[in-house]
């Protein structure tokens, strides 16, 4: 187990809204954390070690996900929250790392597109032919609910589509817009830059983009410790520590000894 010091666990009481008198209970208050904050998680609890909206649902640092979530406030409310924001279409909403739903704030899209996503020319080399497929239809149709999309797509298993959307979601090429409960619950799914045409337009190097994503991580934390950076967002070590080290060297952060670094201001 981690152990942080009392100033950074009651620094990120405040930036992931883990106090009472800070909690969330609206879609406005869960995007303006997500704002502030550049990126947060959507169901998870405090053993992944992040910012999330059942976290700040909870207004608590031990929040944990109860085994039997329908019968669970916290947790109901978190879901809705959830449905609520994906339908706004203020922040971007996906499974994007580690197949974990995560919300980001509009100015992280291209941080995390040129990290994690693919170029319309490389799609080929890259999505397989499932994912390919998918895509096409939705370039034609903009906009499609879970089945009409799998009978579109020619595919008898779920799997399949299920699948390629996962992967197409990890891409940054699809993102669901909207949940439907009535007659059945389906997704609507649409093209992530028809959502989001201007972010995901713009351009960044691949070692830019992990700066800023090392700056926003370590503002969001206060502190990252040896290897933080790379499990949670699977970075290789070498980039993880070329990444903080220019934030030292910009006077960002501050290195407090091999893989841990602090925001400069503490």
């Amino acid at each position: 187990m981690k152990i942080l010091p009392d100033e950074i666990e009651q620094y990120r009481d405040r930036k992931w809204r883990r106090e009472d008198q800070l909690k969330i209970d609206s879609a406005a208050e869960a995007e303006a954390m997500i704002e502030d904050l550049g990126f947060s998680l959507g169901l998870t609890d405090a053993r992944t070690d992040l910012p999330s909206i059942y976290i700040a649902v909870c207004g608590r640092r031990d929040a944990h996900m109860p085994r039997n979530v329908q019968k669970d406030h916290e947790a109901s409310r978190a879901w809705v929250l959830k449905d609520e924001i994906m339908a706004r279409g203020n922040v971007y909403y996906a499974k994007l790392i580690k197949g974990k739903s995560w919300f980001l704030a509009p100015r992280m899209i291209p941080v995390f597109n040129a990290i994690w996503g693919c170029s319309k020319k490389g799609e080929s080399g890259i999505l397989t032919k499932n994912a390919q497929t998918v895509l096409k239809v939705l370039r034609k149709e903009w906009e499609m609910a879970t089945s009409d999309l799998r009978e579109e797509c020619g595919f008898k298993d779920k799997k399949d589509l299920t699948n390629a959307i996962d992967e197409l979601q990890k891409r940054m090429k699809v993102v669901p817009q909207e949940a439907l409960y009535v007659p059945k619950f389906t997704y609507i799914w649409t093209l992530a830059e028809a959502r989001f045409p201007e972010q995901m337009q713009i351009k960044m190097k691949r070692e830019n983009a992990v700066r800023e994503l090392a700056r926003t991580y370590l503002q969001a934390c206060g502190m990252t410790l040896l290897g933080d950076l790379s499990g949670k967002f699977g970075f290789y070590r070498w980039e993880s520590g070329k990444a903080n080290h220019e934030l030292v060297d910009e006077g960002f952060a501050e290195r407090l000894a091999t893989g841990v670094y602090k925001l400069k201001e503490f």
